[in-house]
């Protein structure tokens, strides 16, 4: 009975090991490390947790003699582990002085064994890093600690999400490096409806929106087999990451040759997708030169994007890649929505092109990276009268080619992790329940428009206030003002002031006191 009440004691939550882990770290490298350093071991355990499962499943089938035969794991997409890369030798050499080298090794031998990790595991990575033994030793006995047996898919992409969160100000803010929360992966997923065709998301992180778009597919008893996956990363480490990420699901994807800018490195040139998700970075200075890729086939029929904010170059790239029926949801900060200029011109012919469909403002503080509300903007390709069969489901859409659909979110969502906010199951059902009504025919019976939440305004509304895009110029809001009692209002306030200013003068007596006591007493 001993023996197995001492297991739940030595598994401790994910968040609790990584701040552990975390620690173990601090003074050997810089805290915007952490992610990299913790999350290449924290892959090795689960791979070879998953390898060792894997094993005792073809020993418990009486297939023994093939316990070495790689074709054995891979069907299932578990990674073969050779000798030298199991978690188990890892552990059994944890305090050798050359454990940072039989890591380097383990990794490099995990990746040459199973080509889909091709150029996703970091390259004598530790062995550079110098971190002391013992420190090293203690960090992977922190790692020993976690259950790996995580049925959210994503879990490389919570490891990432964690030291986003924990170390923001170090590495995040001003970077436009954020981790898309699942709460709004699963919103676009759930909007959109990626079940078959091409995926595509030109920043796509450490890999999360494809992982939590195939959970989606998987959910709703789609067939992943379905879905191709496209997308591009500009760092290497995170583009890395998520070839990592990706492969450690069994999931086939095409990232490009290399990790490199979308704008000046295309990787998928001539690609067409019947669905994007994407959440680019906010607000982006400098995105190209002045006299660089002014001439860029993406901005076919639109002004150039300017170089002072990449935001309509990141549109205007989604536009280029959307196949004839595509869908796009995306993430943009909110000034996206009513800014001038250039930007204004290429929004004017965007609405009037018929490709806007939805414009959703998020609630605040949904991000680990920024505390602002932002947009999720949907674009469809085709926004006619049609039949689709989707996922076994037929769907009769109306035609909308002269209406946008515009929903204000922020009284939405729930506390998550004290400061951060997310959208729960049923409120995401309440949003796509009215996205979904509003496309398809009899949507006189199925929707209508709520004030502070949703309105759906026609092409003219929106040229009539000059084609701004923000929800409050159209959603109705209530003037609550209106109802309030100004006597009861004022004799509250009256309240809440004189208890203040009694708490204050009690303040003061203590302070006094506290100065007359140490002999420097204030006369007033």
């Amino acid at each position: 009975m001993a023996k197995a009440t001492a297991k739940p004691k030595k598994e401790i939550s994910m968040e609790e090991a990584l701040w552990k882990s975390a620690d173990k770290l601090r003074g050997s490298v810089e805290p915007a490390e952490y992610k990299h350093v913790v999350l290449s071991l924290f892959f090795l355990k689960f791979a070879s947790d998953k390898f060792e499962a894997q094993r005792q499943r073809i020993i418990k089938e009486g297939r023994e003699k093939f316990i070495d035969n790689i074709a054995f794991y891979t069907k299932d997409n578990v990674f073969y582990l050779p000798e030298e890369s199991r978690w188990s030798y890892i552990m059994q050499n944890a305090k050798q002085d050359d454990i940072a080298l039989k890591i380097d090794t383990a990794l490099y031998t995990i990746e040459k064994t199973n080509p889909a990790l091709r150029g996703a595991l970091p390259d004598n990575y530790y062995s550079r890093l110098h971190i002391d033994t013992a420190k090293l030793a203690s960090l992977l006995d922190e790692i020993n600690k976690i259950n790996t047996d995580d049925k959210e898919n994503d879990i490389i992409g919570r490891v990432y999400e964690y030291f986003l969160g924990k170390f923001a100000l170090a590495e995040g803010k001003g970077k436009g490096e954020f981790y898309t929360p699942k709460s709004i992966v699963n919103l676009i997923a759930e909007m959109i409806e990626p079940y078959d065709g091409i995926l595509y998301d030109p920043c796509c992180g450490s890999g999360g929106m494809f992982v939590q778009s195939i959970q989606f597919v998987e959910a709703h008893q789609g067939n992943k087999r379905k879905v191709s996956i496209y997308g591009q990363e500009y760092t290497n480490t995170t583009y890395k990451l998520a070839k990592m990420n990706l492969a450690i699901r069994g999931i086939s994807a095409n990232l490009g040759e290399m990790a490199a800018n979308t704008f000046t490195n295309d990787q998928h040139k001539d690609l067409k997708a019947d669905f994007i998700m994407a959440n680019p970075p906010f607000n982006q200075k400098e995105w190209r030169a002045d006299n660089e890729l002014t001439d860029d086939p993406r901005w076919n029929g639109y002004e150039v994007p300017p170089t002072s904010n990449a935001n309509y170059g990141w549109i205007l790239n989604i536009v280029s890649k959307l196949s004839q029926n595509g869908v796009a949801g995306f993430l943009l900060a909110n000034g996206a929505l009513s800014d001038g200029g250039t930007e204004l011109k290429i929004r004017k012919q965007l609405i009037e092109n018929n490709l806007v469909e939805a414009i959703i403002i998020l609630p605040r503080s949904m991000f680990y990276t920024t505390d602002i509300s932002v947009t999720l903007w949907v674009l469809n390709k085709n926004k006619k009268a049609r039949t689709v069969e989707q996922n076994g489901n037929i769907k009769k859409y109306r035609n909308r080619e002269n209406e946008i659909l515009f929903m204000d979110l922020r009284q939405m969502g729930s506390p998550f992790e004290k400061k951060y906010t997310e959208l729960t199951d049923d409120d995401r059902k309440a949003i796509t329940d009215v996205y979904h009504n509003w496309q398809q025919e009899g949507h006189e019976e199925t929707y209508k428009n709520v004030p502070e939440f949703c309105f759906s305004a026609s092409k003219e509304e929106v040229a009539e206030k000059g084609y701004t895009l923000v929800p409050s110029r159209y959603i109705e809001f209530i003037n609550r003002d209106e109802n309030i009692d100004f006597d009861t209002k004022m004799k509250a306030l009256q309240s809440e002031l004189k208890d203040l200013l009694i708490a204050e003068e009690q303040s003061k007596k203590d302070l006094l006191s506290v100065f007359k006591e140490l002999g420097y007493e204030i006369k007033l």
